[in-house]
């Protein structure tokens, strides 16, 4: 019995051994079949990943190219600063708010913010994200003193926009700002190279020539340790920074303008008479775009809002042009074989049109007078008579050959095209027909007309330089491109003469433009009523010298008087900087 007792306690414990020995060999098979899994159809995988973990590319933002006027000065260049960066894929993404709670306090934004900013640039993207450009060396000792509570923030050598002549041509030049999530998606559908983060231009010459300003990345590869810092670089690719562009303006003329334009709100416009090209192109009020090389403050920002659309060029805004229209409708009538050069009209101190009233300016008339003295008198009663028999229809024609009524080719994005009214558009825009009295506002640069200085500037140009218009060109490596005006040459000779008569005896410019000391020159003056304010902006076009005209000038000046005494001052300071600086031997006038 005690035999075959033990024979059943051996053969359990040999059962249990076995089935022991079987668990061993299965758990042992299991984990050799997992190791095998992972050593040789995983091992690439985790070889991959553990390799991005140990190199980091790290990209660099290229330098905007410079703007330079056409001397080669300076207006936008780049100056070297330290920017604050955040680089997505050093943490996870829910270590970042622990990261973001100790730095927002000392860079002003809010967690939420900068959570904002990775979330759209994305956890995993090689790219930094830019928090502050330009910051001051507290912070930049603060950062590197608590590095290693800050996981992913740094610190670069990086470069800031910086425009040396500050408000001077502000709108014209414009500024630049961090790309928008709507403008990135439109880039990168066309394939361009931008990244989130990227400074682009939002207005003036920083946005129009944008693509050629850019530049390319580049960057370089990073050796880091297991907390994110560089070991070493592995390689690097140097950004490219964007080309220069060389402007027509001539910042030295462009001050004077400025200058003398002073606090008034206003514009003025110079340029060549033959290649277009645009030598001053001002605007008051401006603003500083340095204020947004950095970030800009609550109070900077209500501050500009407080200053009458300094953002707005009012060079390419529409006004009515008033009595410099009347060269245009001097053409309009020469042309249309109505009007001869010895035509010669009345004037009285008022006109009667239907039921009302057109005044003369001067209250009495100038008595029975032609086209040249009509233009240097500025005889309303004159022109009422004349744009009465033409009707809109041939007058706003005219204007549309001296460019009126269209964008020109600079294709600035706030540039309007102005209006040449007639007798269709007021019937489709008011439901109204065309009564003799908008023919008589029309005549003297009233009522529904409306053109820049810009157009006014190339207006004139194309009575200075035998009838061609030409295209403006606000950069020196785009053509010259001339369209000539359908006017005989007589009829450019009785416009050149009355012309140059507003600036001589008896002129409405004389006491400003003419007398000894000043080089010879033409003009017309325009007063135009503001329906806003219920006062008068003041108008001016003119050229000079009288022989061989080189430079057109177009002034206007909001709420500012008159043309002959308000806005002709301007021209006549623009005159003389702009001999002066050429050295050029130009007779004054006797």
């Amino acid at each position: 019995m005690e035999q075959l007792q033990e024979e059943r306690r051996q053969g359990s414990r040999g059962t249990k051994t076995l089935v022991l020995m079987a668990v061993v060999l299965l758990l042992t098979g299991g984990l050799i079949s997992r190791l095998s899994y992972l050593q040789l159809w995983e091992g690439p995988n985790y070889r991959e990943r553990a390799e991005k973990n140990r190199i980091r590319p790290w990209y660099r933002a290229p330098a905007r190219g410079e703007i330079l006027d056409r001397k080669g000065r300076i207006l936008a260049s780049h100056r070297q600063v330290y920017s604050l960066y955040l680089e997505p894929s050093d943490n996870r993404k829910e270590d970042w708010p622990r990261v973001l709670e100790i730095l927002a306090p000392h860079v002003k934004f809010s967690v939420a913010e900068m959570q904002e900013k990775l979330d759209k640039t994305g956890y995993h993207s090689p790219y930094p994200v830019l928090i502050l450009p330009d910051i001051d060396p507290q912070l930049i000792t603060l950062i590197r003193e608590y590095q290693n509570q800050l996981p992913g923030v740094e610190v670069v050598v990086d470069s800031a926009r910086y425009y040396p002549h500050g408000a001077i041509a502000s709108q014209i030049i414009g500024y630049t700002g961090e790309i928008s999530e709507k403008e990135l998606n439109r880039r990168k559908a066309l394939d361009q190279n931008y990244r989130p983060g990227d400074l682009v231009g939002k207005l003036g010459v920083e946005a129009l020539f944008e693509e050629d300003l850019h530049g390319t990345w580049g960057g370089e590869l990073r050796e880091v340790n297991a907390a994110g810092q560089k070991i070493r670089d592995l390689g690097k690719i140097d950004p490219k920074p964007g080309q220069p562009i060389k402007l027509t303006l001539d910042i030295e003329l462009q001050k004077a303008a400025e200058a003398v334009l002073g606090t008034r709100r206003g514009a003025v416009v110079a340029l060549d008479v033959n290649t277009g090209e645009i030598l001053v192109m001002a605007s008051h009020p401006g603003f500083d775009p340095n204020l947004f090389t950095r970030r800009i403050t609550k109070d900077e920002w209500v501050a500009l809002q407080g200053l009458d659309h300094p953002f707005l060029n009012r060079a390419v805004r529409p006004y009515a042009p008033a009595s410099t229209f009347k060269i245009v409708v001097t053409a309009a009538a020469l042309e249309s074989g109505r009007f001869s050069p010895q035509t010669r009209l009345n004037t009285f101190g008022a006109y009667r049109v239907g039921n009302r009233f057109f005044k003369e300016h001067n209250g009495r008339g100038w008595g029975v007078v032609g086209f040249e003295k009509a233009l240097a008198v500025s005889a309303d009663t004159f022109f009422y008579q004349v744009g009465l028999k033409l009707g809109p229809d041939p007058i706003a024609s005219m204007g549309r050959n001296f460019g009126f009524s269209q964008r020109t080719a600079l294709d600035l994005p706030s540039e309007s095209p102005g209006l040449m009214p007639t007798e269709d558009w007021k019937k489709a825009t008011f439901r109204d027909y065309w009564r003799a009295g908008d023919s008589a506002n029309f005549a003297i640069g009233q009522g529904y007309a409306l053109v820049t200085p810009l157009q006014n500037a190339l207006m004139i140009a194309a009575i200075a330089n035998g009838g061609q218009l030409v295209t403006p060109r606000l950069r020196q490596d785009t053509p010259v491109v001339h369209q000539p005006v359908p006017v005989q040459p007589k009829t450019l000779d009785v416009i050149r003469r009355g012309l140059r008569a507003v600036t001589a005896p008896g002129g409405t410019a004389y006491r400003v433009l003419g007398g000894a000391g000043m080089v010879p020159n033409a003009g017309k003056t325009g007063t135009a009523e503001d329906y806003n304010s219920h006062r008068t902006n003041a108008v001016f076009v003119g050229y000079a010298p009288l022989d061989h005209p080189q430079i057109a000038v177009s002034v206007m000046v909001e709420q500012g008087g008159h043309g002959g005494s308000d806005a002709a001052p301007v021209a006549a300071e623009i005159y003389k900087h702009y001999f002066a600086q050429k050295g050029d031997a130009v007779p004054s006038q006797k």
